[in-house]
């Protein structure tokens, strides 16, 4: 490389000789990290003595990770069924199909692909209430390309070596400025007004990126605002009356314009003064020069934030991939000089928002409106107040109609967590729903505080993380392989020259990479029993977990209609009823919920004959069906259960008034099943995986799906 082109590579990274060195040791900060072992001390979360907390920008999980092994990626077994018929991979623009695309570097600039919309109004188009179909309509062709491994090497290692959550959302189907302001406080939405059952507008909430953008220089002469201060505490209020030490480490003139800081939004931040504590520790400059010292010296607060400028933030248009990993490894190397410090660190890094990058798994959200003011579904905690209302449409696209003016305000799309600490190695998968909120739980947990503004819904459906450790063994972890980074510079500066990366005129084979991953256990009991009469189907939900869950339900003869979602609360239940007279008594619902559980109901009026009950044995690791014939006449029946031990179907005749019952051990496939029932007219598909309390594996037919 000559001198010529080392300044040319500097200066698109926008940094300085420091750049090029830290591209050169991307594996040797991910060892580091991986060779201390966790300080031991009460084998619980008290051992956490600091909280590390990165939020980069703009990139969702199937852009980074559709292709990873062991999680849910492309190959996912059960992508959801659009209005077109086809599956979620399928989206539109408009005109044309525009599937997912690999960001392919080795022949183009794709490392710098372009940015995408990323507003409240081509947010809400392209979710489509849970239905998906037009993604590149409202977010641009550039919204379905992803990336492979050999493109993004570090985040793979990095998620190789410690723990991915593959069902982690961002907060709200929107931008940065909402989705931050929710992982800085709890909340995008006045919870008091909230409480009361009164939804969210412009005047107390942020739909759209406004409040955290700021002009001036601190400290003379000074922030300016925008719009009104949001007054609910923020989490550095909330530590510091518990007299829980924080920082922002940052330079208040260099974070985006404020953009990166979702405290901004809020009256104790813009009324803080010098000498203050939420001035003197969240507004002044904390560079990252300190918070290494900081470690070395260990003096590191047990709370942290780390702001990006904006080369190094991730953010697509504005940052590549390499900068958001160089910037990460310079963190983990910082972390990591100080083993000591190390050994007693969760260090978390996520994502704000997903621009406008796709990621195909539905959003756990509370039940959206019918455009007739119905709502599509049910919860068993009160949901009033938990959405945006916008009377006049004023922010929403005018050829979003689907639903009305009043709209969730999420989960929204998945997005990439690391969790990075000496708790969590090994190259695990955590599957446990998670959103922005679930950080502010975690410091809950482990510092003994409370965040107000955290909603109920939240707290019931989203994770608090600590699933994401092991605290009572963590030093004897898997170490997974690592790639070799060296001579990045050349290859990045070669890749920014190469010809510009275009979506393909015809859709790429969709591939996952095969084999499974270590998989955290999961919180889960959940059940689905059907009841047909007259025409009509109803279904009982019920949750004997200890997490709350959201089931998603597709009316595969409706798929013009908004999916129905139900919140069901740990150790509670409900029912709903579909119609289906006017489908000639015919009924065919598909129904998801977290990590894979699946459960579908086909049939006619005569499938009213048929009853299946599922019974799941934890301790002997087995599923055992029931298949009831209520009829008058005897029923042959098909079981087919082997997806995972390639067993043969088998049919069975059923006497009127008898059962049949079967068993399947689920042990040697890391607790995993997928059974079918059926007969004429008549289909009952239970898939998932049972939760025992221990950790197991992602599933292991995963990658047998190509799309």
């Amino acid at each position: 490389m000559t001198n010529n082109d080392r300044r040319d590579f500097l200066r698109m990274l926008g940094g300085g000789a420091a750049a090029g060195a830290a591209m050169s040791i991307f594996p040797d900060a991910i060892a580091q990290a991986l060779q201390t072992p966790a300080a031991r001390e009460t084998g619980t979360i008290r051992d956490v003595k600091h909280v590390v907390i990165l939020m980069q920008e703009n990139r969702s999980f199937d852009h980074y990770f559709g292709t990873l092994r062991g999680v849910r990626g492309f190959g996912d077994r059960h992508p959801v069924p659009m209005e077109s018929g086809k599956p979620v991979w399928a989206q539109s623009d408009g005109v044309k199909e525009i599937p997912p695309f690999h960001l392919d570097t080795k022949t183009t600039n794709a490392i710098a692909v372009p940015g995408t919309p990323h507003s409240f109004a081509d947010s809400q188009a392209a979710w489509n209430q849970g239905k998906f179909g037009y993604w590149p309509k409202y977010k641009n062709p550039y919204s379905m390309g992803y990336y492979r491994r050999e493109d993004v090497p570090f985040q793979f290692a990095l998620a190789e070596a410690f723990t991915l959550c593959d069902a982690y959302h961002c907060s709200i189907t929107t931008g940065t400025d909402p989705n931050r302001i929710v992982f800085w406080s709890g909340a995008n939405h006045d919870p008091k007004l909230r409480a009361r059952g009164i939804n969210g507008t412009e005047a107390d909430s942020e739909p759209n990126n406004l409040r955290c953008w700021i002009k001036g220089a601190l400290p003379e002469p000074g922030y300016t605002y925008q719009g009104s201060a949001l007054t609910w505490p923020t989490i550095p209020d909330v530590l510091e009356a518990a007299g829980v030490s924080w920082r922002i480490y940052q330079d208040p003139n260099n974070n985006w314009t404020g953009a990166m800081h979702g405290g901004l939004a809020f009256e104790s931040f813009r009324t803080a003064k010098p000498g203050s504590p939420l001035y003197e520790k969240g507004m002044s400059n904390w560079s990252l020069d300190r918070f290494a010292q900081d470690v070395k010296d260990g003096t590191l607060p047990e709370v942290s934030w780390i702001l990006p400028p904006m080369n190094w933030s991730e953010h697509p248009s504005a940052s590549t991939p390499l900068q958001g990993a160089e910037f990460t490894a310079g963190i983990l190397n910082a972390l990591t000089a100080n083993r000591d410090v190390w050994s007693r660190t969760v260090f978390f890094q996520t994502f704000d928002e997903n621009d406008g990058q796709f990621d195909h798994a539905p959003a756990p959200a509370p039940p959206s409106y019918e455009s007739d003011g119905r709502m599509a579904g049910k919860s068993t905690l009160d949901a009033s107040g938990f959405y945006f209302s916008d009377p006049e449409k004023r922010l929403l696209d005018k050829s979003d109609t689907i639903s009305g003016s009043v709209r969730p305000w999420g989960l929204g799309a998945r997005v990439p967590l690391y969790v990075v600490s000496p708790w969590s190695r090994g190259g695990w998968v955590n599957s446990q729903v998670a959103d922005h909120t679930s950080v502010g739980q975690f410091l809950e947990k482990r510092f003994g505080v409370v965040v107000p503004a955290i909603s109920p819904w939240h707290r019931s459906v989203c994770s608090d993380l600590t699933s994401c450790f092991d605290f009572k063994s963590p030093n004897d972890p898997v170490f997974p392989a690592l790639p070799d980074a060296s001579g990045s510079e050349k290859l990045v500066l070669s890749q920014v020259h190469r010809k510009r990366i275009e979506p393909p005129s015809a859709a790429q084979p969709l591939r996952q990479e095969a084999g499974s991953r270590p998989s955290r256990a999961l919180p889960y009991a959940l059940d689905v029993r059907d009841k047909v009469k007259g025409g009509a189907i109803s279904l009982d939900f019920a949750n004997t977990g200890k997490a709350g869950a959201v089931f998603q339900v597709y009316d595969r003869l409706h798929l013009d209609r908004i999916p129905r979602r139900y919140t069901v609360e740990a150790g509670k239940k409900l029912s709903d009823t579909w119609r289906g007279e006017a489908d000639g008594g015919r009924h065919d619902l598909w129904v998801l919920g977290p990590n894979g559980y699946l459960r579908t109901f086909i049939g006619g009026t005569a499938a009213s004959a048929l009853e299946v009950i599922s019974e799941a044995d934890t301790r002997a690791r087995k599923i055992t069906l029931t298949v009831r014939n209520a009829g008058r006449t005897a029923q042959s029946i098909t079981i087919g259960a082997g997806i995972y031990d390639g067993s043969a179907p088998e049919t069975v005749n059923v006497a009127p008034g008898k059962s049949v019952k079967r068993s399947w051990s689920v042990a040697a496939n890391g607790n995993w099943y997928d059974v079918t029932v059926s007969a004429d007219d008549f289909e009952r598909r239970l898939a998932g995986r049972l939760e025992t309390g221990a950790d197991s594996i992602s599933d292991p037919a995963i990658s047998a799906v190509t799309a």
